[in-house]
């Protein structure tokens, strides 16, 4: 009998420990009200933003139909003539990138060798810095590795529907905003 009573004795604690380690810091605040939210709270402390829209253009891109590439959030948008998204993407960014700014697209080829030896397609070229090539591809393989940071490289690299879209959409003369 004394072992039983020991058991219970060691669930109700261990249940009573799960419990307590799993209840709010502050017991004493206000109850939630159904249907109204938690704020959330970021790992530094402070409140959390809520997520980007990933359709949302960034406002100093411009205005009118253009390509827009965000370096810090390595994303795409192909904006219609009414400033509105059509499509947005993440892309995974090279070791060369180019500076923000407005460009045109100056060159497409539709399938070559990179220059880090991946065969690619869909490439739109807009722009050189440390005079290399910069532009948007597909590896062929639907690869979208990180680039090696000894080489110089300009490709900005998507998966392979995207660069379709990308390349039906920027034509020679097309314009590309680079946003930081």
């Amino acid at each position: 009998m004394a072992g039983l009573t020991a058991a219970a004795v060691a669930a109700v604690c261990f249940l009573a420990y799960q419990a307590s380690a799993n209840a709010p810091a502050d017991l004493a605040a206000e109850p939630r009200t159904p249907g109204t939210s938690v704020p959330s709270i970021s790992p530094s402390g402070g409140p959390k933003q809520p997520p980007k829209d990933p359709l949302a253009v960034p406002a100093a891109s411009g205005s009118g139909e253009r390509v827009v590439y965000s370096l810090a959030d390595r994303r795409v948008w192909l904006v219609d003539a009414k400033g509105k998204a059509r499509r947005s993407f993440t892309v995974m960014p090279s070791t060369v990138h180019p500076a923000p700014g407005a460009y045109s697209v100056t060159s497409r080829s539709g399938s070559v060798r990179g220059s880090d030896g991946v065969q690619i397609e869909h490439v739109v070229r807009f722009a050189t810095a440390q005079d290399v090539a910069i532009g948007f591809s597909a590896a062929v393989d639907g690869s979208t590795p990180k680039p090696d940071p000894t080489k110089k490289t300009g490709g900005i690299r998507m998966k392979r529907a995207d660069g379709d879209a990308l390349w039906t959409f920027a034509v020679i003369g097309a314009k590309v905003v680079v946003v930081a």
